[in-house]
């Protein structure tokens, strides 16, 4: 008997401690209940890595002024980036990508003994050599440039970094000589927008040429209406 009661003693206490505990929880949620917001009260913008530097619009650079005075020891030092899957020295291996020696004047998708993707051949088969613009257009985005490239490296968004990495591969085996400069391309520096009136240069293009004056014509002298006869006076 006594062993009934000292159990349902317990089970009480068991009983009771619950309820208290079950109380205090309703409680303090009433007390302390959180609302969600409708809209945060602040909210922190995180500007894209845009590689340094203030964004500037991406014009063609004129080809025969800016590789004779690119940074070669930079466009190597930028190149790091690239040896973890290229090789650029003469006789080089393939690695995760093509050997680049002679890279610039090549033929696309040529480089013997790498598997190039379908949409390298596809652009090899309507572009015959690697000259400068569209190597510069491609290494800034490989994949946005060439749909299917194997090649998924992010790309050198700042253009002075693309001129100097393009300098450094053709002092490594390139065969594309520097044309000569563009004096309309030159007077827009590179990264910066072109003068009014001016359309970005392109490799080999033509100076444009100033609009021609016509030739002086003399003025001519207003004709004379005829003589008219004097209107009455009434």
């Amino acid at each position: 008997m006594s062993d009934s009661l000292t159990f349902n003693k317990y089970a009480g206490a068991v009983l009771a401690t619950a309820f208290v505990i079950a109380g205090l929880v309703q409680l303090t949620g009433g007390v302390f209940s959180q609302e969600k917001v409708a809209k945060p009260g602040f909210k922190v913008e995180v500007a894209a890595d845009t590689g340094g530097g203030a964004a500037v619009p991406d014009v063609p650079p004129d080809w025969g002024t800016v590789l004779k005075t690119a940074d070669i020891s930079a466009g190597q030092a930028t190149f790091a980036k690239c040896q973890s899957c290229h090789n650029a020295d003469s006789g080089g291996p393939n690695g995760t990508g093509p050997n680049l020696w002679g890279v610039v004047g090549r033929a696309p998708g040529s480089h013997a003994g790498f598997a190039y993707s379908d949409g390298m051949k596809a652009f090899a088969a309507k572009q015959p050599i690697w000259d400068y613009q569209h190597v510069y257009e491609f290494v800034k985005g490989p994949q946005a440039y060439i749909n299917g490239t194997k090649m998924t490296f992010v790309g050198l968004k700042q253009p002075q970094d693309r001129i100097n990495v393009i300098a450094f591969l053709r002092d490594h085996g390139g065969t594309l000589p520097i044309p000569a400069p563009n004096p309309a391309a030159a007077a827009a520096p590179t990264g910066a927008a072109p003068a009014a009136g001016l359309a970005p240069g392109k490799p080999g293009d033509k100076p444009a040429e100033a609009p021609k004056a016509d030739a002086a014509k003399p003025a001519e002298t207003p004709k004379a209406d005829a003589a008219k006869p004097p209107a009455a006076i009434k």
